[in-house]
């Protein structure tokens, strides 16, 4: 995802890039703590922090007021965990696959994430529900598919049978729904582009703004310099650059870009709905090196209490990421690995169905390979 010369002077989505970019706000590193897992969570043992790292609610609470008037979307916690690599799991899997796990207590918080190297061994697959309501659970995707990793995809209107996804869904070199051309808030319509996860053909995941026509898939430098009730002017979609993927999926809003934290909120008209709020996530990126990462964080629940998309973009920068976006979340957020649900959607083990996943499947047999 590429930003123009431009677009580096001016402010993210929020309209405060001085908040989000200006370094001017303490980070508050946050140990995961304490070798107590609830059953069933799968965490690796003996995350203890370390001296010194334990921060007192108080501080936290006092950080959060200071900080909670520098950008509406700001939560005044830079979240900084230690994240375990899960032996657990990552002993059934394949080496280009690893999975790791981070708790906090004080918050509290559980999150995992999956890095995965792209590689001939594996496919990494965009997929939507072959089933005739247009939904199924992650589980039922990775057992459809024989995927080792599944996560759920994009936005979908689940008062519709068979489901509609909400925004681009390409599957396999199949349009199955085109992307947003333009959004309506209330009596206002907006010219947008939203971000998206596209694999290329030789399984290389990449993250862009995206724009379709006909059957044909587009990105854009950047998308329309949206601010809530001030809809930017039609963008010049004739300089949109052909996106070479076999699959892709949208959903937004972009968090990193450029190796920069940038949550184009506004941009993507994601204002005045609750998406930018704390709640479970899931979220997609790729590091320098290009190995995919999809994080799942739990929310709604006395153990996790969720995320916002500060919090989100920050973490998912601070595992690698150079581009990410944010995924489906709330009871749609699930981690499936080796068909073992993973993480505890709102506090339980029911899976909600959704119309799209990204899937990690073996190809043959991992022989010798570089690992993690």
């Amino acid at each position: 995802m590429k930003r123009s010369r431009a677009a580096e002077g001016v402010t993210g989505g929020s309209g405060r890039r001085d908040c989000r970019e200006g370094a001017t706000a303490p980070t508050v590193p946050i140990a995961a703590q304490g070798p107590l897992t609830p059953p069933g969570l799968l965490m690796p043992p003996g995350l203890l922090a370390p001296p010194g790292l334990l921060v007192p609610l108080g501080l936290l609470m006092i950080l959060g007021l200071l900080l909670s008037s520098c950008s509406r979307e700001r939560s005044g916690t830079v979240l900084a965990l230690d994240w375990e690599p899960v032996a657990e799991i990552n002993a059934g899997l394949p080496r280009a696959i690893r999975v790791f796990a981070s708790r906090q207590d004080d918050l509290p918080l559980r999150a995992w994430y999956v890095r995965v190297r792209p590689g001939p061994e594996l496919r990494i697959d965009i997929v939507g529900s072959a089933d005739e309501d247009g939904r199924e659970s992650v589980g039922d995707f990775a057992a459809r598919l024989g995927a080792v990793v599944a996560v759920n995809g994009g936005y979908f209107r689940m008062d519709l049978v068979p489901a509609r996804h909400v925004g681009l869904l390409y599957d396999d070199g199949r349009m199955i729904e085109t992307a947003f051309e333009t959004l309506r808030r209330g009596e206002v319509r907006y010219y947008t582009a939203r971000a998206a996860l596209g694999i290329t053909p030789a399984g290389r995941p990449d993250v862009a703004w995206s724009v379709t026509r006909n059957d044909s898939l587009f990105t854009i430098v950047r998308p329309p310099a949206n601010r809530e009730n001030q809809p930017a002017p039609r963008p010049d979609f004739s300089r949109a650059r052909p996106w070479p993927v076999g699959d892709a999926l949208a959903a937004g809003p972009a968090l990193i870009g450029d190796g920069r934290i940038d949550i184009t909120v506004d941009e993507e008209v994601f204002f005045a709905s609750s998406i930018p709020q704390t709640h479970p996530r899931t979220a997609a990126g790729v590091t320098r090196h290009g190995d995919l990462v999809l994080m799942v964080v739990d929310g709604r629940q006395a153990a996790s209490r969720g995320v916002d998309l500060e919090e989100l973009a920050a973490l998912m920068h601070a595992v690698g990421c150079v581009e990410a976006l944010n995924l489906d979340g709330g009871g749609s957020s699930t981690l499936v690995v080796n068909g073992r649900l993973v993480n505890r959607p709102v506090g339980g083990t029911y899976q909600r169905e959704v119309m799209s996943a990204v899937v990690i499947v073996p190809v043959s047999r991992p022989g010798p390979q570089p690992g993690l």
